[in-house]
């Protein structure tokens, strides 16, 4: 389930950020938001994406509940926003045999459409992530001007920025200060 925490962060920060790597940008909506991320998904899935109807408004609803879910302040508050993604979205596991890969569980919606399946499919990866990493794996760049969020999966749960682009901006600005004095 860790390989579906880019793809959740990355359609959270193009459907609700602000602000991104140091500059202003617009959040992605409608036909724009759905054809920016179907991109990231494979062929048969991105083109199953495009087929839905209003797929944009939905894919920035879901957004912004992930966005919720990953920014919780507390643990117990987390868990209640995530298992309410579960809920409204119908995860249910089912064994998938991909091509070179062993059986392996995906946990897709049962809403019907390929929005629904991806927030099955998002909701149970987070609680997955909480249950093997830990509820304290989801945050929010620590970088100026950047609203964008991230997933840490590493060993020992360090990670601060949600790309090298903004670790390095804000290596550089602490060097800056430091020597400026």
């Amino acid at each position: 389930m860790t390989r579906h925490a880019p793809l959740i962060a990355e359609l959270v920060n193009l459907a609700t950020a602000r602000w991104r790597g140091g500059a202003s940008v617009h959040p992605l909506a409608g036909e724009e938001l759905a054809a920016t991320f179907a991109a990231q998904l494979g062929d048969r899935t991105g083109a199953a994406l495009r087929a839905v109807p209003d797929a944009g408004r939905r894919l920035a609803e879901l957004a912004s509940e992930l966005r919720q879910a990953l920014l919780a302040e507390h643990a117990a508050d987390q868990a209640v926003r995530i298992n309410a993604l579960i809920r409204r979205y119908g995860a249910q596991p089912y064994l998938v045999e991909d091509v070179g890969q062993p059986f392996h569980l995906h946990f897709h919606g049962s809403g019907g459409t390929q929005v629904e399946a991806l927030g099955g499919e998002f909701a149970t990866a987070l609680a997955l992530i909480v249950d093997g990493y830990g509820p304290d794996r989801f945050g929010q760049c620590a970088a100026q001007q950047c609203e964008a969020v991230f997933i840490d999966v590493t060993r020992n749960a360090s990670r601060r920025y949600c790309s090298a682009p903004c670790t390095a901006r804000a290596k550089t600005a602490a060097y800056r200060s430091r020597h400026r004095t």
